[in-house]
């Protein structure tokens, strides 16, 4: 008994099979339009290539350094400023803090400014927190 040789798929010949729904959109369209559409559409590209613009664009660096800020606020002050008092933004060097009342803007503005800034600046540097500016929700 000889072995018989393997099994071999021979390829069709002529273009590969449409799928439901390319049958679907030539039926409707009354036109094959899949040669345009894969032409123009656009290359894949790699992760490596894509990815920091996209980080970019969602501005992540920045994201990450006002959520550092926070970290730090919540870790750095006493617990009863910063359950009224958290930081909101950086801006040019000034960092915004959100007060949600007139009370605790008082407390804060004027017993405990010169302190909160010198922390944040030993945690920071002087260059990236300046100065801070309050507001009252």
């Amino acid at each position: 008994m000889t072995p018989h040789p393997p099994f071999h798929r021979i390829p069709p010949l002529g273009p590969p099979k449409r799928s439901p729904r390319q049958r679907v959109l030539v039926q409707w369209r009354g036109v094959d339009l899949a040669g345009p559409e894969k032409a123009s559409a656009p290359a894949a590209q790699p992760v490596r290539d894509v990815m920091p613009r996209v980080l970019q664009s969602l501005r992540m660096d920045r994201r990450r350094a006002e959520a550092e800020i926070v970290r730090v606020w919540n870790h750095l002050l006493d617990p009863s400023i910063t359950a009224h008092a958290q930081p909101t933004a950086l801006a040019k060097g000034t960092l915004f803090v959100s007060v949600d009342s007139n009370v605790w803007l008082h407390e804060i503005v004027r017993y405990r400014r010169e302190e909160i800034l010198e922390r944040l600046r030993h945690s920071f540097g002087e260059a990236s927190i300046r100065k801070i500016a309050y507001r009252v929700l």
